[in-house]
């Protein structure tokens, strides 16, 4: 029975300094992840719809810290401008600096640069634009259009301001990477651009942001979660050797 005692022990003492480890790497990985996104990231409610069926009213997005030099055509940006109000808004980038962005076409589709652009994001059904337009982005500037055409108020709207609907990369914030709140997953990079100059942007780190504080939560509480489990255990078998 001493002998037993001691394995026992010794397997206490092992099944402790892991579980000490456990919550050890956990708080490294949550606080890590967490830190590591912060630095990345910043969280943004969209407050209107003009960016459904993508991101409704109401959901809240994880948007990635960006240089505007960074932007591609396709993101879903956050911006700031002075003549759009002032207030931080939502829209997706379908014209980059040098870009002519017309509509609409024979079939009723955007067209880019003379080509007729596919626009998977747009609802079933939703026309590409409710009005026609046209509009030659200056160097230096974004040509951005809500995904909900019905309703947005966007780069249509401001055809006849100096900048011609446009508004310069320097007032980009942020690149939408996920709706984190309901979860919606991460922003597909749209592949009607992908063949474009410049191609389409990479996603961020938010996977494994998310991977790295999801998996320190585990541990974190798996490892505290050892020692009660072991004593309740270890009284179980207590109890049924003392019968």
């Amino acid at each position: 029975m001493s002998g037993t005692g001691r394995t026992e022990g010794g397997r206490g003492r092992l099944g402790n300094a892991l579980s000490g480890l456990a919550v050890a790497v956990g708080c490294v990985l949550f606080l890590g992840g967490f830190a590591w996104g912060a630095v990345q990231y910043k969280p943004y409610t969209v407050p209107t719809d003009s960016m459904t069926p993508s991101i409704k009213a109401g959901d809240r997005v994880l948007a990635q810290r960006i240089d505007g030099g960074e932007v591609r055509r396709g993101d879903v940006v956050i911006f700031t401008d002075s003549v759009w109000g002032n207030l931080p808004m939502v829209k997706r980038v379908v014209g980059v600096g040098g870009d002519k962005v017309a509509c609409c076409g024979k079939d009723g589709r955007l067209t880019l640069n003379g080509k007729p652009l596919d626009e998977p994001y747009l609802a079933g059904g939703e026309p590409a634009s409710t009005t026609p337009f046209t509009s030659e982005v200056p160097e230096g500037h974004l040509f951005l259009l809500g995904d909900e055409r019905r309703t947005s108020v966007d780069s249509r709207g401001h055809i006849e301001d100096a900048a011609k609907g446009t508004v310069p990369v320097g007032n980009v914030d942020a690149r939408v990477d996920a709706v984190a709140w309901p979860w919606g997953g991460t922003l597909e990079r749209p592949d009607g651009f992908e063949t474009l100059p410049g191609g389409v942007s990479q996603p961020g780190p938010v996977v494994p942001v998310l991977a790295a504080v999801a998996a320190g939560v585990v541990l974190i509480f798996g490892g505290a979660a050892y020692g009660p489990v072991a004593k309740r255990v270890g009284r179980r078998k207590a109890g049924t050797g003392g019968r």
